[in-house]
């Protein structure tokens, strides 16, 4: 079946939470970020990994300011403010692509680190716990890479029907001025540039929520094998002890899971945080004084894209803030009452390291959570005040 990953699979089959990582590394692999195991493979996909490297990561860019110096003349406004977008989207996705791959190492440890926490999820509310979790996370990045590379078709069709290239990147080869055969050559060469680029900012942009996700439903099996310690009557007091000793160090894989995955996390929102407020204002003034149909189509999904890329993991790390609450109130309030006394203070140790939040800082700087995110989204707005004060948009149609 197409897609059979984003299905929930049954409980007959064996599912591991690395399987919720499948699409996202299958999108690395062709991009050129994971190289096969082969020797002599390996010589052969690195090859492909420079020219992905160079096309999508350097070129897109570096064309664009090409074009701005040689032919910024010829640019509608509404041209150069998709332009701009896709600009100031392929810096950040750039700059996104090098803080991955340089620690792309980090992201495959912290996903092995899942078969650990794995072997204690037996149950078969886990497993399903486990099941429906590796469904989600494919489903995301299908998700993601629908609206991505659905926003860069959508440009494509809407700029080449109207007998203009979409992104109009510096290409000293071909002029599409000389004729209908010329401009549909240099079109489609754009999508399949610009394409490869959308699929490195959905990669960019997915790993964090498909790595948060997993990181959630951990810490919910965690919480619920906490609520049941010390229920079972046949159970002596050494294998309470050693199930709570159990929780504990999973508690500790948990944190260095975080601890793996929060460096390459911190870098990336950073420059996404720098970029969303601009990128949202440009799309907002091509929307509603530039487009047409067509183009305001694809702004439309151009926004949502934008959206996509720092909303959910937000909310997500909101989420992980509670959770980390709730696994406090599940230590507290599980039957610790009459236990041994090694028993109360290994669980008053564990209480007081979860009580310590797991949270991911942007850059340093910003606590990565909704409020900080619709705090860098409010400067769209003053971007469209600033426009319609001047009235930037009406100069522009004048000229």
């Amino acid at each position: 079946m197409l897609f059979r990953l984003i299905k929930q699979a049954p409980l007959t089959e064996k599912v591991a939470s690395q399987d919720g990582f499948i699409y996202l590394y299958r999108a690395m692999k062709f991009i050129g970020w994971i190289p096969p195991k082969a020797v002599l493979l390996r010589y052969v996909y690195f090859s492909w990994t420079l020219m992905a490297f160079g096309w999508h990561t350097a070129y897109v860019p570096l064309g664009l300011l090409g074009s701005y110096i040689t032919q910024i003349k010829l640019f509608s406004p509404g041209e150069f403010l998709t332009s701009l977008q896709v600009c100031l989207s392929a810096s950040g996705c750039s700059t996104k692509v090098i803080i991955i791959y340089s620690q792309l190492w980090r992201l495959i440890k912290a996903r092995k680190l899942l078969d650990k926490l794995d072997v204690h999820c037996s149950s078969l509310e886990e497993r399903e716990k486990i099941h429906r979790i590796v469904a989600r996370c494919n489903h995301v990045v299908l998700i993601f890479t629908i609206v991505y590379c659905g926003y860069v078709l959508c440009t494509y069709l809407s700029f080449v029907l109207s007998g203009r290239p979409p992104y109009q990147l510096y290409n000293p080869f071909l002029d599409w001025h000389d004729g209908t055969r010329n401009l549909w050559i240099v079109s489609t060469f754009e999508l399949m540039v610009v394409m490869g680029t959308a699929v490195q900012n959905m990669l960019s942009d997915s790993y964090t929520l498909v790595y948060g996700l997993i990181l959630r439903t951990h810490l919910e099996l965690l919480n619920g094998r906490i609520s049941k310690l010390r229920t079972n009557p046949e159970m002596t007091e050494d294998e309470n002890y050693e199930e709570l000793v159990n929780c504990v160090l999973d508690h500790k894989l948990i944190l260095e899971y975080c601890a793996l995955i929060r460096p390459v996390i911190s870098g990336t929102i950073f420059i996404q945080f720098l970029l969303i407020g601009c990128e949202l204002g440009l799309t907002y003034i091509n929307l509603f004084f530039f487009s047409d149909l067509w183009t305001g189509f694809s702004s439309v999904v151009y926004i949502v894209a934008i959206l996509l890329e720092t909303f959910p993991f937000c909310y997500i790390c909101n989420l992980i803030i509670d959770d980390c609450e709730a696994l406090a109130h599940a230590i507290f309030q599980s039957n610790w009452i009459g236990s041994s006394p090694r028993y109360q203070s290994t669980l008053f140790y564990f209480l007081h390291n979860v009580q310590q939040p797991i949270v991911f800082i942007a850059g340093g700087i910003f606590p990565i959570s909704m409020s900080s995110n619709i705090s860098v989204a409010k400067f769209a707005f003053s971007v469209i005040t600033i426009v319609q004060q001047m009235n930037i948009a009406d100069k522009f149609k004048d000229d």
